[in-house]
């Protein structure tokens, strides 16, 4: 992989705090997930999201509220009704899910991972609250390592591979040029198929330029490029292609989900901008 293709996992970071922040206004994180960049940054921002909701109809947080709460009832339904044990939450950030999870469901293991800086941060956050245990895990990884002690298999070598897993990914994928993305999901639907059952869950905002509010979401996607001094590239032009793209990278069945199908996730008059995929291998 390019070095400059390997820079771009840096900046997802900062966003990572925001959102933290923002589980937390939304009761889905406790205190401690709190960070003074993360309440720094809401409160820097309120005034554009503002503007955004009032000017464009755009609102950020419903947008990072649905896909939040749609994979959260994916993963209920995963434990709940298909007996899922072994959760991997990739570039984890300061996502409460593993919390919430092993708290909820106290037979599940659950395993986070991000880049060595957010993950040790990740780590002494749940040390320090007395959270971490056998069950709740934190590891380092970065998606473009093709090999060495970062890389997939590292990360999923202390699994059980007699039990299925699922992993989830929120946040990510469109952080990246589709090809780098697409080259980390057929490694990491390789490294699935080691297992009896696996499942991956992501969100992905698709390129859909015939929907009514994509000027406003271009512009909400320039912004978040500039904060995170990356840039934000939407994948992919309608539901087909999505499941097309993840067919061609090893997942041999691939479901769509849209935010409406939760009711308790904020609702708006007009269609979807994001999906969740459930890709199996």
């Amino acid at each position: 992989m390019p070095r400059a293709a390997r820079l771009d996992s840096a900046h997802i970071t900062p966003s990572a705090h925001y959102t933290g922040y923002v589980w937390y206004r939304h009761r889905l994180a406790e205190e401690p997930f709190v960070t003074a960049f993360g309440r720094l940054a809401h409160g820097l921002l309120a005034p554009l999201s503002w503007g955004a909701r009032t000017a464009f109809g755009l609102d950020v947080e419903h947008l990072l509220l649905q896909r939040h709460l749609l994979i959260d009832a994916l993963l209920r339904e995963a434990i709940e009704q298909q007996g899922m044990r072994q959760v991997v939450e990739i570039a984890c950030g300061l996502s409460p899910r593993g919390r919430r999870f092993c708290v909820r469901y106290p037979d599940v293991r659950y395993l986070e991972a991000d880049l060595p800086p957010m993950a040790a941060r990740k780590r002494l956050l749940l040390h320090e609250e007395g959270w971490l245990d056998s069950r709740h895990q934190v590891r380092p990884v970065d998606i473009l390592a093709e090999s060495g002690a970062h890389d997939l298999q590292t990360l999923f070598s202390g699994l059980n591979p007699e039990a299925p897993v699922l992993v989830i990914t929120e946040g990510l994928v469109n952080y990246f040029e589709l090809p780098v993305i697409e080259s980390f999901w057929a490694r990491l639907a390789a490294e699935l198929r080691r297992f009896p059952a696996a499942t991956y869950l992501t969100d992905l905002y698709p390129d859909l330029r015939e929907h009514p509010r994509y000027r406003q979401l271009r512009w909400g996607i320039d912004l978040v490029g500039r904060l995170t001094r990356g840039r934000y590239y939407l994948h992919y032009q309608d539901d087909a292609a999505i499941a097309r793209g993840f067919s061609g990278c090893g997942f041999s069945a691939v479901r769509l989900h849209d935010p409406k199908e939760v009711a308790a996730a904020p609702q708006d008059a007009w269609p979807a901008l994001v999906r969740v995929v459930e890709a199996r291998v």
